[in-house]
């Protein structure tokens, strides 16, 4: 049991290459994220630009 709890502990004391696990992650968890949300992410960029477009057309008309 000694042996497992040191093993942990320089496990976590260890931080060579953590910085690179952590980034690998947040991308995994950011491009899942944007899977499950693709439809509501695009509906919401497209009604954006058309509310964009509708509002510089009024003001290049007048």
């Amino acid at each position: 049991m000694k042996k497992l709890t040191a093993g942990w502990r320089s496990f976590w004391r260890n931080d060579q290459g953590l910085g690179t696990l952590e980034i690998i992650l947040i991308i995994a968890v950011v491009i899942i994220i944007a899977l499950l949300f693709k439809d509501w992410i695009i509906e919401l960029i497209e009604n954006l630009m058309g509310k964009a477009d509708d509002e510089a057309n009024r003001i290049f008309e007048n």
